[in-house]
């Protein structure tokens, strides 16, 4: 099909992430995933749908794309998951050079995804403490993933900046937010095995890592893969349109 009928953006709040609440419990049998398609097949009464996602965002949209292929006309990614297990000898040079790239990354910029995944709640009860710690740890994150060349001026503004922080302030919200790192270190959430679902993948320059087509295409159908010329870890914001731009024109193929 074609997607030629007037098209309707939904953008939901994470659970736990200043806007939401948090789901009840660690069991709670439904997964984000399981809740973005009962608010899109229950109450808003879509039968097919397009979903997009980077970060967080990603592994969500992919686990929904998995668990109710049927419904998915497509999804648009700026992150990928790894294969569940592949064979050594297989890698590409490429691929090798990549994988020792996230070794890098994660040895140098990693250490709050240890921290929020092993620890939450102590890191958590001293940033709900202090907003200036909560700034300071937000602000760090925005310097060294975005394309701004260490200038965080160049990408964003203070106004932008404060904002962001005082959503999880007021609210009260980072430890909550901290909660899906824990969950996937402890095996709650599911692992993405295979998605057969058409896939997009945009990447942009300076985003935490980047994968080569041929390792997306160990998990996914990708039908569309696109290198940005610019832009980082949070497109939405850096390149809305080079972001828009893509995600239209990967949701107007022929289907």
């Amino acid at each position: 099909m074609t997607w030629t009928e007037p098209s309707v953006v939904i953008v939901p709040s994470l659970p736990g992430f200043a806007f939401s609440p948090q789901r009840p419990s660690l069991t709670d049998p439904l997964q984000t995933h399981e809740l973005w398609h009962l608010l899109m097949r229950e109450e808003l009464g879509l039968a097919r749908y397009g979903a997009h996602g980077t970060d967080l965002g990603a592994g969500i949209t992919s686990r929904l794309a998995e668990a109710h292929p049927d419904a998915l006309v497509g999804i648009h990614l700026g992150a990928v998951a790894s294969p569940v297990a592949y064979d050594d000898e297989s890698i590409t040079t490429q691929e090798r050079a990549y994988l020792d790239s996230v070794k890098t990354w994660s040895a140098k910029e990693g250490a709050y995804q240890h921290q929020q995944s092993t620890r939450p709640v102590t890191l958590a009860s001293g940033l709900a403490d202090s907003p200036t710690g909560l700034l300071a740890w937000m602000i760090e994150k925005y310097r060294a993933w975005s394309d701004c060349g260490g200038d965080l001026s160049s990408r964003f503004s203070d106004d932008f900046l404060l904002t962001q922080a005082s959503l999880y302030w007021l609210t009260n919200t980072i430890s909550t937010s901290f909660r899906p790192y824990y969950e996937y270190s402890e095996n709650m959430t599911r692992r993405v095995e295979r998605i057969d679902v058409p896939t997009a993948f945009v990447l942009f320059p300076a985003d935490l890592t980047r994968p080569p087509r041929s390792w997306a295409e160990r998990t996914y159908n990708i039908t569309r893969y696109t290198e940005m010329p610019r832009g980082g870890h949070f497109p939405a914001h850096e390149e809305p349109e080079l972001l828009a731009h893509d995600l239209t024109d990967f949701f107007q193929l022929p289907r």
